[in-house]
């Protein structure tokens, strides 16, 4: 029955009561099921789930008496029944299964079972189960040793099987393991496993559905965003943007949200007229569709005003893309969100728009010990020059030092500004607060931490700051802070990284992957 309903039959009441009817006769033999069928009906129970069915307490009280059988010691699973078994767990933890002891207890022996069956599993297989792993653990569960094992011992058959996996079980994989780095899971062979598939993309490029491109491009930002930096990436995000424009027409709208959310993460490290022709393509689909959630509106919305900011720090022309700014916040004026992240987003907006933002956003201030170092250096140096750190402008995240008789700020810039820590390539927040300073009549200076290392390293960056002020310079030679500076008042004094981003956004994606039985390949709905 679940899979006459996975492949398109409706769920008519009298089908549901027919399972309903099934669910005691369960529970009444749940001791004499076999391996197979104990694996068979938790995938069935957890496609039902998955397809929309209630967790109905009937259909509880059968997971809850099933879950013990898999960890019973007298039955022993053989690795399709564990990466089925899996795959089923993550679905109902996904779908609202509580975290009992009795499922921890299951998935211990099953994760205990990857482990030693490790040189028995296919690729699909693979991809399945790293793809379970990664759900569970964006669902809470806790990072156990066994389950670091399991995942580890998975990674290595990545490398040795990479020629065999297809281009879904690419999309399912990287998308695990961009989760697993995002939830902190520090596991070995990662990098390794990452490399290897990056290096499929391009050859798989022709394979990959629009799903599939959509949860490659998230995750790939996700990797970068987490320290995983290879020229594999960017060429693969490089193939898989082309691919966008081509098939426009068939990106559903979370799949669209997260193409523009990504793209826009990534800044600089996407070519200026690549990311703009993602947005062409795709924006509009957004305006288009009204039955967006807040958080799809959110990331969009986030999404449009950072190519809009790439767009005018580079002279070029946003016009076309600002009135989408106008209607995606629009669409979130009446709404006052919680989450700071999300406040921030809509602050942005509003200063962008130059409207009044309708709340007071609170942002976290952290002062870096090279910020403090170089005010106090700043201050002896201008004693008379007066100084303000950490301060809010028109709602806008905090700035590290504002020079308020000038209308100059200065931004240290650390670890969480570029992509990839490369000390060039400026990520998505760093360029939207940029653009949004500068909007509001801002000559903005970014300097690098590891330029301020000491005293004679900040002395150049300050004479160049008493140039603009109009203070000669005192016979140090000076070094350049200009880029672009017939365009725009905007200085760069080299990149660096700094511990801290001030929480600019970390707007959270919603993505789920294609995968199923092992016995059937199929495309599930988004996350």
């Amino acid at each position: 029955m679940a899979k006459l309903v996975d492949n398109g039959q409706e769920q008519t009441p009298e089908l549901n009561k027919a399972v309903a009817a099934l669910l005691p006769f369960v529970n009444a033999q749940k001791a004499n099921f076999k391996p197979q069928e104990i694996t068979n009906l938790l995938w069935a129970l957890a496609k039902r789930v998955d397809n929309g069915q209630e967790r109905t307490p009937g259909l509880k009280e059968t997971v809850a008496a099933l879950l013990p059988q898999v960890s019973a010691p007298n039955n022993q699973f053989i690795p399709q029944h564990i990466a089925n078994l899996l795959w089923a767990m993550a679905k109902l933890v996904d779908n609202g299964q509580e975290q009992t002891p009795e499922l921890k207890a299951a998935l211990a022996v099953l994760f205990t079972g990857v482990n030693a069956q490790k040189n028995q599993f296919n690729p699909q297989h693979i991809a399945n189960l790293l793809w379970a792993m990664a759900k569970l653990v964006d669902n809470g569960l806790e990072q156990t040793l066994e389950l670091h094992r399991a995942v580890a011992a998975l990674l290595q058959h990545v490398n040795v099987q990479k020629n065999l996996f297809n281009a879904q079980d690419i999309a399912n994989l990287l998308w695990a393991m961009a989760k697993l780095a995002d939830n902190g899971a520090l596991i070995s062979g990662l990098n390794e496993a990452v490399a290897a598939l990056l290096r499929h993309v391009n050859t798989e490029q022709a394979n990959f559905k629009p799903q599939e491109i959509a949860n490659l491009v998230w995750a790939m930002a996700k990797l970068v965003d987490n320290g995983e930096w290879t020229s594999e990436l960017s060429e693969a995000v490089t193939v898989l943007l082309r691919h966008v424009n081509t098939q426009k027409a068939n990106f559903k709208p979370r799949e669209i949200t997260n193409l523009l959310w990504a793209t826009a993460k990534l800044g600089e490290f996407v070519e200026l007229n690549v990311a703009t022709s993602v947005f062409e393509s795709l924006v509009y689909r957004i305006s288009e569709n009204l039955q967006l959630s807040q958080q799809d509106i959110l990331m969009s919305l986030w999404g449009v005003m950072v190519c809009c900011a790439r767009l005018s720090l580079d002279s070029n022309n946003n016009n076309w893309l600002e009135p989408h700014i106008d209607e995606l916040f629009t669409r979130l004026e009446n709404t006052s969100p919680d989450n700071k992240e999300d406040q921030s987003i809509i602050a942005m907006a509003a200063s962008w728009l130059r409207r009044t933002c309708p709340f007071v956003p609170h942002y976290p201030t952290t002062i870096s010990k090279p910020q403090a170092d170089f005010r106090a250096q700043l201050q002896s140096s201008i004693p008379s020059l007066r100084i303000e750190e950490e301060k809010c402008l028109n709602s806008l995240p905090p700035v590290d030092l504002l020079l308020p008789d000038h209308n100059m700020v200065i931004e240290v810039q650390g670890p969480y500004h570029y992509v990839g820590g490369d000390f060039t390539t400026r990520n998505g927040s760093t360029l939207l607060k940029i653009a949004l300073l500068q909007k509001a009549g801002f000559e903005v200076i970014e300097i690098s931490v590891n330029r301020l290392l000491n005293q004679d390293l900040m002395k150049p960056y300050i004479d160049q700051i008493k140039a603009r002020i109009g203070i000669p310079p005192q016979g140090h030679g000076s070094v350049s802070l200009k880029r672009r500076w017939a365009d725009a008042a905007y200085i760069i004094a080299d990149k660096g990284r700094q511990p801290t981003d001030h929480g600019y956004l970390n707007a959270e994606e919603h993505l789920e992957e294609q995968t199923d039985k092992p016995a059937k390949r199929k495309k599930t709905n988004s996350q």
